[in-house]
């Protein structure tokens, strides 16, 4: 009997077919961790909070009618008799970009199994992390005591720099602070050596894999990423 070529029905034109495509295909989703998939899901969600933020932001100051204070002089410090503006600013970038880098090499070595090197770089970036976070609280200290801005007003200018300042440093703060409470854990589950032997608990994930790590991983990037876009849109601005 002669054979018949099933041929496959056409995909509809444009989004529709991409997502038809995609929706059906066995390869690019398989074996994905369920983990994973759902912090991706988390991070693209919020990357629409930060950019509403960040949007809003940048509305409020092109239509403030009072004259927006200068974040060169804001954000400056007095060191050694000298003025040097952003100086704590440049200085919790660096931490926090630095941070990225040890947090790429935890998951570098938590593939490679090595509990020893992964549990120490993940205590190293959630000490990283920690200064950040205290230098921030450094920065709203100073703005709140000694030059008297309020979310609800600012002696320097604009009444809407207080609030815009304290929500969108104060929203990515607390992402950090929770960064850095999930490393902790995480690094603790790592030296008990709970991902090797798949003990029932919080962040274990499967036996034998340190996927917890890689996720953990993707959400520090992001933090970082938002970081650079505010310091560019919000304090270069």
């Amino acid at each position: 009997m002669p054979t018949t070529t099933v041929k496959p029905l056409p995909l509809p034109e444009g989004v529709p077919g991409i997502v038809a495509d995609w929706s059906s295909d066995q390869r690019a989703f398989k074996n994905v961790p369920w983990g994973k998939a759902m912090m991706w899901i988390f991070l693209l969600s919020d990357t629409f909070i930060f950019s509403s933020f960040l949007i809003s932001y940048m509305t409020v100051r092109m239509s403030a009618t009072e004259p927006w204070p200068n974040p060169s002089e804001v954000f400056a410090l007095t060191l050694w008799g000298k003025h040097i503006p952003l100086i704590l600013i440049a200085i919790m970038t660096f931490v926090l970009i630095s941070s990225s880098g040890t947090m790429a090499m935890a998951v570098k070595f938590g593939y490679e199994k090595n509990k020893k090197m992964t549990f120490i770089l993940l205590l190293i970036t959630a000490a990283l992390g920690a200064t950040f976070v205290g230098m921030q609280a450094f920065e709203w200290t100073k703005l709140i005591l000694d030059e008297g801005i309020r979310p609800w007003g600012n002696p320097l200018g604009a009444a809407q720099f207080g609030s815009v300042f304290f929500m969108i440093t104060g929203f990515h703060g607390t992402h950090v602070s929770i960064g850095v409470i999930f490393l902790i854990i995480v690094a603790i589950k790592v030296l008990r050596g709970d991902l090797d032997h798949e003990r029932p608990g919080f962040l274990t994930g499967r036996k034998g894999k340190y996927e917890i790590v890689e996720i953990m991983g993707l959400y520090w990037h992001f933090v970082d990423l938002v970081w650079v876009f505010i310091f560019a849109v919000f304090y270069l601005w």
